[in-house]
């Protein structure tokens, strides 16, 4: 009888614990869902979960653009769905990634970003919010001249197919746009 006990209590542990986290990676959803209890805006970064093959291209010192390098741009849902991450692996051993928070009070996205080729104790962050097919992220950024500004980022044509990213330090009204980086992303089809 103690043994019937303990293998109940231990299956209706297991299927606690699984619709706890029912939002998770997981082998049925490689990527996890998007939970229903979460921001509707979760649902903004849709088009990109899963992985997509890139072309990055960087605007080098001498303000020539280098070579495009191949990238893998991988998106899940985390966080038991409530939130977006990326993992950007680029050829040549430069990776990076965000962690996407929607926070409701103030009704923006919060992109916290890490990199291996800048380490940091406090982890940058972009503010933002889609409309359409396009996201746009800003964070303060002044010019190598100093003159005040901002670098923006914008995710545009995003679709099942794909997407386009662009990074460009821009002045505040944005009458001065400065491209620095560009990258252009097709989706993997899952098998």
């Amino acid at each position: 009888m103690k043994s019937i006990i303990l293998l109940a209590t231990l299956i209706f542990g297991l299927a606690s614990a699984q619709a706890q986290f029912a939002y998770e990676a997981s082998a049925e959803h490689p990527f996890g869902l998007p939970n229903p209890e979460a921001p509707e805006q979760i649902k903004d970064y849709a088009p990109l979960i899963g992985e997509c093959d890139c072309s990055s291209v960087r605007r080098k010192p001498d303000q020539s653009w280098d070579e495009p390098k191949k990238m893998l741009w991988r998106f899940k849902y985390i966080l038991n769905g409530m939130a977006v991450q990326d993992d950007a692996l680029h050829e040549g051993g430069t990776h990076g990634g965000s962690i996407r928070q929607f926070i409701a009070d103030s009704t923006r996205w919060y992109v916290h970003y890490y990199s291996t080729n800048f380490p940091s104790t406090t982890l940058p962050a972009w503010e933002g919010n889609r409309n359409d097919s396009t996201m746009v992220l800003y964070k303060e950024q002044k010019a190598p001249n100093g003159m005040e500004g901002f670098y923006k980022i914008t995710f545009s044509e995003m679709t099942e197919d794909g997407f386009k990213w662009s990074g460009d330090w821009v002045n505040p009204d944005e009458s001065i746009v400065y491209p620095t980086w560009k990258i252009e992303c097709i989706k993997r089809k899952e098998e």
